[in-house]
Parts: structure tokens; C-alpha cells; sequence
């Protein structure tokens, strides 16, 4: 019977040695919309097929080192008026680009501004701050908020202030001398964002509950929309009755105490908010800031740049904000004057900020690379892309489109389409191994475009990369000279007046092949059916031994042929063990992997061949293979199928010593010697292969008992044991010994007692 002992083994991995490359050649495409995204351009358009062509150019970038840009206002001359945050500070910027200081307010933030026709800009501050009229740099509060933040301002048809305020949600209706009231009361906590239509009406959005409101009139009004999303940013009424409204905020999940108040519903068909979002103010005491000021928190994503407490945490315990990963951060709605609600673009990715109407198009602007796109139905196409931040703001003229940035604080004009030079930067490409490079091939509508390349070793371009390579203007002509490496990237630039199209892109490289990696040996012995026998004419079984008799005690596979129902039965061993040899092994290419597997014993020097151009890695070996002894078993994996010969690597693994004993040990028994109910026998056992481990006794065929060794242990390949036993019953007896060897093989002898 075979048993194996050192079940798991392992040896030193060895593995071919040389450059080569993997058979095939592989190549990065890039095309789509989806692809093209990935990367970061500048100058450039990306629409929503996936061509890359110029953009809307700059005209200029002001950076106002200011933290954040939170309004706008566009002066008939041309001139800017940009708000900021955290000290408070507005700016006008020249048509040309010229940025100075205009004003500064008490308060850290200006969160809102408005032009008026005779030329005054209204400033609302904030926290705790009101609404100032601003000329010539001189600046008078005409009228103080009861809220703590001024989010909007803008002028009605009647010339009248309509102020946007949080925390406690209400629209005020403020005159130019400073008198005013509530206008409407929304119950919610923030009023976000107003809104003129041509009706006249005044249009509302709201957090936390994202409530969209149609105000007819003082005191009257009715909820148009209820929103997912928790914020109601930017709205804008249609020359056709239709209204757009932006949502966000979605990736913020707030859990308010149980001991929260909700505050009670107010006039105006006020919601309840059962789920504000909460979002953190903190205090700042620097850069001439009164030290009791709040300045609200400036987040780079996932929530809104201005923020504020919900009115529904009136409360002495703190609400928790969670970001939530994986669900609906932001979209953008269009409501027919039926009151049919269509959502245009929703979004897991980015948070939209602001909204404007263009003809029959859209263009919002985002968080993410504050990224600004043009929607025309429900496709969107990529206009420009500024940079690191978000584009809080848009305004747009005739020429120019303005676009507010936060983190830093910047003021971009863009231009018409193709009026400047343009770039594209691919991502990083990861080759997996060090590869060589092919031709760079594109597609593209026409010439003025010349490529670059630079690789290295690190997955983000530092100082150890190569430099960009010399320009390349033809497709599929030259080989990518940038040296061998595991990553890539490639860039695309336009020059100026350029009206190339371009929508493919692929690098076509050959990866270094990579040798395959043997993990594990393994050799086991399993339990089977003993071939030789079963060949040999025993009838099969089940069990290890087996005896069949009819109930007339005839043997029912040669009725004819037993010679009388005594005749003794055929006892059969048909099972026994079976070596098994297993091995874990990939190839860090993906290769399809052959094996072959060798043996040798201890004491030879030539490996022997067990099997080759396996696909498994497992082998099952009939017991009788291999003699006793120790042997080593090796593996060798090649990576052939995948590669040519030339190119095709291989790995080895060698197992440390496996025992392979198929013998049980040798017992003879001594002369027995009994007296009376007394009894002494000696038994000696021997294993030619193996130390014993276990010597034990059956009487009568009783249960099995131990004996142990006369030194004590049982532990050498040959041991002495003594039995003696008392009070043994007159008459015949069967006595068995049993003795195991360290593989597990049992040597047995009787003997008859009288």
C-alpha cells in the first residue's frame, strides 16, 4: 500500500534567463467619448461621438489669489465684477483682463452680486452680513438680513431686490431705499437660487429637500418640482415656458440626532425638511477677520463650495456628514410648462454648479477639472476645461463666455471656436512589463496635428521619465522613439487656425514576456481502486475488504463451480492509495501555460520524464510506480502556446525529498508463555523504509489497544514490544498484532492461544 510522507513540499524556483518579448503584438486605442475623457486637454473640444477638434479659446486668466469665486456681475462696458471668498474681497476685471480691487466687506464671504441699470452693484455678505449698494469703491448697507446668509440676489421686473437667504429659507423683497419684507417663506432651510420668468414669476430652489418653487406673488406660491437631489443650485426660465434646473449634492448623506426639532411648516404651502444636508462652517480668525466671523468650507467635490447649517438642526447636538460613494451627485431637469419633468443628464461623477441658456442648447459647468459642457438634447459635448477646481459661475455674451473658478479663485473669458492653438494629454499607459514601441497611428479629419510621446518606469511622469520625443505629423510612418519602458503617454497639440478632427489613437507596442511562475508542489496520497487487482479478476467493491455469500451460502458469481456452501469465501483488498501530484502556477501575461513533469531518486542524478504537454496541473499515479524510497519530483511550466518558439520562456520548481513507502513493516511474535490466567509474549517488528509509530492488540477480535515500545518510545525502525495480560480466561484464543509505519503501512501477526 503506498503512503507518502512530507505531504506539501517546496524547492528553489529557477527560471530561464534573456531578453525576450511576447509573440504578438498588442496596442492602446484610444476612441470615444468615454476614452478621450480620460485624458486633459486644453483649447480643445470633445463631443460626445468622441472627436477631439478646437474649442472655444482663452482670452484671457485672471487669478484673483483669492480661495474662492463665488459670484459675477458683467458691466455694460465689458467689466467683471467678481465676488469672493474668505476675506470678503470684490474685484473688477477689465475687458482686456486687468484684475484690481474694487471693494471690501466686513463680512468673509460675498456670496452674491447683481447689476443694477443705473449702473449700482448690490453686494449680499456673509455670514451675518446684508445687502450693500457699491459705487465708485464706496459701499453703504442698505438693508441688514434676519438670516445668517444672503445665497442670491436678483433685480424684479419692479426694480425691487428679491434676496435669496439661509438658514431660515425665506425670499425677501428689499427696495432700493432699503425697505422690506418677506417675500415668501419656504419652511425649507436654504433658498439657493432665484430666478425670473417671462411670466414674471419668481422661481425658487431650496435645501435640503430640493424643492423647486413657482412664486406668483407675494406670500403665493406652489411647489413645481421635487428633486432627488438635495440642493437646487442654478435655474434658468426659457423664452418658451420651459424651466431648467439644476440638482445636486447627492453624494452628502446626513444623519440627524434623534433629539433633533423639526421646525414647523410656514405660510406658503411650506415642506417640512425631514433630511437636511449639513454642511461646515468654521471660524476664521486671520487676514484681518473679525474672530467671531464663520467662514464656510471650501470643498474641491462632492459638495456645494457655499454652504450652511440646515434650519432643521436648531439644535444643540451636531449632524453628521457622510459622503457616499456610488450614487447620484448631480443632474440637470427640464420642466414643460405642462409640468412634465424630464431629467437631460444625470450624473455619478461631477457636481454641476451653474446653468445658462444658448440658443437651443445648454452650457453648465462642473467640479471635475472644472470641466464646461455644452448639452444640446441629451448629449453633451466637452467645450473646455480649465484646469484643477471647480467652475462655480457662468456668463455668457455675444463673444465671450466668462467661467467663475474656486480652488484658487480665477476668472477665465473664452473666445470663439478655433481661435487659438489647442493639446491633448492621453493618461498614462500601463504596458504591464517593459515594452518596445510600434508606429503611433491616428485617425484624423485633416493635418495640423504633430504628436509627442515620453515613457518611464513610474506610473506617474516625474524627472525619471524620458522627455517628450521630436514631433511627429504622419501617421503610422516613423517608429515611437521614446526608449523602452512599462508606461506611456502620448500628446497631441493643434496649432493655431487648425480645424483638425481627431477620433483614434493607437500606440501598438510588443510587451517583454514575462517567464511563468511555479508557485507549490504538492504530492499527496489519495485513496483508489487497486487496478492490478481488479484486473486480476476480483469482483469489485466498495469497501477496503469485502466477502459475498447468498443466503443458501453459495458463492453467486460461480454457483456451478462451489464445492458445498462451507467452502470458503474470497476476501478482497480492491482499494488502496494513490500518489497524486499537484502545482500552482500563472504567468503574469495572461500566457496559456504546458507542463512537464519529471522524478528522480535520491540516489540518482538523471531526471526521468513522468509526462509532458500537460494542460492540467494534476497527476494521478497508480501505487505500484516507484519502489520505495525518496524521491524529488519536478515541474516545468513554458509559456509556449501563447508565444513563438523563439520568444516562449519557462519556470522549474523542484520538490524537496518525498518518501514514497509501499511496505508495512515485518512482525513476528515470540514463543507465548501462559500460565494460568496469565500471559507474556514478545513481539519484534522491523520497516525496512520507515520508522514504526504504532503497535497495538486485538483479543478475540476486540477493539484495538495500544502497546508501546520496550525503550518507551516507539520511534526507530525496528522496536521490541512485550505484552503481558492478566486474568485471561481459560480456553482458545485469537490473538492479532498490529504495527505502523510513519507512511501509515500496517504489518499484522497472530497467533492462537491454547
Amino acid at each position: 500500500m503506498t503512503r507518502l510522507r512530507g505531504v506539501v513540499v517546496l524547492g528553489a524556483l529557477a527560471v530561464s534567463t534573456g531578453w525576450l518579448w511576447a509573440a504578438t503584438s498588442t496596442a492602446w486605442e484610444i476612441s470615444g467619448f468615454d476614452n478621450f475623457i480620460k485624458g486633459r486637454s486644453f483649447g480643445l473640444q470633445l463631443t460626445g461621438d468622441g472627436t477631439l477638434s478646437p474649442g472655444p479659446a482663452v482670452r484671457f486668466n485672471v487669478n484673483l489669489n483669492q480661495p474662492a469665486l463665488w459670484s459675477m456681475a458683467v458691466a455694460p462696458d465689458g467689466s467683471i465684477f467678481a465676488a469672493t471668498g474668505h476675506t470678503g474681497k470684490v474685484f473688477r476685471i477689465s475687458p482686456n483682463g486687468k484684475a484690481e480691487p474694487f471693494w471690501t466687506a466686513e463680512e468673509t464671504e460675498v456670496f452674491a452680486l447683481s447689476l443694477a441699470p443705473d449702473g449700482s452693484l448690490y453686494a449680499g455678505t456673509s455670514p451675518n452680513g446684508g445687502i450693500y449698494r457699491v459705487m465708485n469703491g464706496k459701499a453703504a448697507e442698505i438693508w441688514h438680513s434676519p438670516g445668517k446668509y444672503i445665497w442670491a440676489i436678483k433685480i424684479g421686473p419692479d426694480g425691487y431686490l428679491y434676496v435669496a437667504s439661509g438658514e431660515n429659507g425665506r425670499v425677501y423683497r428689499v427696495a432700493p431705499d432699503g425697505k422690506s419684507d418677506i417675500y415668501y417663506e419656504t419652511g425649507q432651510a436654504n433658498v439657493t437660487a432665484l430666478a425670473f420668468g417671462p411670466n414674471r414669476h419668481l422661481y425658487a430652489g431650496t435645501d435640503p429637500n430640493g424643492l423647486l418653487y413657482d412664486i406668483s406673488s407675494a406670500g403665493k406660491g406652489t411647489v413645481l418640482f421635487d428633486s432627488t437631489l438635495p440642493e437646487i443650485r442654478s435655474i434658468i426660465p426659457a423664452p418658451d415656458g420651459c424651466i431648467y434646473a439644476v440638482g445636486m449634492g447627492g453624494a452628502v448623506s446626513t444623519r440627524v440626532p434623534a433629539n433633533s426639532v423639526t421646525p414647523t411648516a410656514s405660510s406658503g404651502g411650506a415642506i417640512v425638511a425631514t433630511n437636511p444636508t449639513v454642511i461646515t462652517v468654521t471660524e476664521a480668525k486671520q487676514g484681518g477677520v473679525r474672530a467671531d466671523a464663520e467662514t464656510p468650507t471650501v470643498k474641491p467635490s462632492g459638495d456645494t463650495t457655499r454652504t450652511a447649517t440646515g434650519a432643521a438642526t436648531q439644535n444643540s447636538a451636531a449632524a453628521t456628514v457622510v459622503e457616499i460613494a456610488g450614487v447620484e451627485r448631480s443632474a440637470i431637469y427640464r420642466i414643460d410648462p405642462s409640468g412634465t419633468v424630464e431629467t437631460l443628464r444625470s450624473s455619478k461623477e461631477d457636481n454641476v454648479y451653474d446653468l445658462l441658456l444658448d440658443g437651443d442648447s445648454l452650457i453648465f459647468s462642473t467640479d471635475d477639472h472644472g470641466r464646461i459642457y455644452r448639452l444640446a438634447g441629451t448629449k453633451a459635448t466637452l467645450l473646455a476645461e480649465p484646469g484643477d477646481g471647480e467652475t462655480t459661475r457662468l456668463y455668457k455674451t455675444d463673444s465671450l463666455l466668462y467661467a467663475a473658478l474656486s480652488n484658487p479663485a480665477r476668472l477665465y473669458a473664452f473666445t470663439a471656436d478655433g481661435a487659438g492653438p489647442g493639446w491633448y494629454e492621453s493618461q498614462v499607459h500601463d504596458a504591464t512589463s517593459v515594452a518596445r514601441w510600434g508606429h503611433l497611428q491616428w485617425r484624423s479629419s485633416g493635418p495640423g496635428i504633430t504628436f509627442q510621446t515620453r515613457t518611464g518606469n513610474s506610473t506617474r511622469p516625474d524627472k525619471t521619465w524620458s522627455p517628450w520625443s521630436a514631433p511627429v505629423t504622419q501617421s503610422g510612418i516613423s517608429l515611437i522613439t521614446s526608449p523602452q519602458a512599462r508606461f506611456i503617454q502620448w500628446r497631441a497639440e493643434w496649432a493655431s487656425g487648425s480645424s483638425a478632427e481627431l477620433s483614434n489613437v493607437d500606440v501598438p507596442y510588443l510587451p517583454q514576456n514575462g517567464p511563468p511562475q511555479i508557485r507549490s508542489i504538492s504530492v499527496t496520497s489519495i485513496l483508489g481502486t487497486n487496478s492490478a487487482k481488479a484486473a486480476a479478476g476480483a469482483s469489485a467493491s466498495s469497501s477496503a475488504y469485502s466477502v459475498t455469500v447468498t443466503d443458501t451460502g453459495s458463492d453467486p458469481a460461480s454457483p456451478a463451480t462451489s464445492a458445498s456452501p462451507n467452502a470458503p469465501q474470497t476476501v478482497s483488498r480492491l482499494q488502496t492509495t494513490q500518489t497524486q501530484i499537484s502545482w500552482q502556477a500563472d504567468d503574469p501575461d495572461g500566457d496559456k501555460l504546458v507542463y512537464s513533469l519529471y522524478f528522480r531518486a535520491e540516489d540518482e542524478h538523471e531526471w526521468q520524464l513522468i509526462r509532458s504537454h500537460m494542460t492540467e496541473n494534476t497527476l494521478l499515479l497508480d501505487p505500484d510506480v516507484f519502489a520505495d524510497g525518496r524521491y524529488f519530483f519536478r515541474v516545468i511550466a513554458s509559456d509556449a502556446p501563447s508565444n513563438a518558439a523563439e520568444f516562449a520562456r519557462t519556470a522549474e520548481l523542484t520538490s524537496t525529498p518525498v518518501l514514497i513507502d509501499n511496505s508495512p513493516p515485518l512482525v513476528s511474535l515470540g514463543v507465548p508463555s501462559r500460565d494460568g490466567s496469565v500471559l507474556d509474549i514478545d513481539v519484534e517488528a522491523s520497516d525496512k523504509t520507515s520508522p514504526l509509530r504504532l503497535c497495538q492488540y486485538s483479543l478475540d477480535a476486540g477493539s484495538w489497544l495500544p502497546v508501546e515500545a520496550a525503550d518507551g518510545i516507539t520511534d526507530s525502525p525496528h522496536e521490541r514490544f512485550h505484552l503481558h495480560l492478566d486474568k485471561l480466561r481459560p480456553g482458545e484464543h485469537l490473538l492479532v498484532f498490529r504495527v505502523y509505519d510513519s507512511a501509515g503501512n500496517a504489518g499484522l501477526a497472530r497467533v492462537v492461544l491454547r
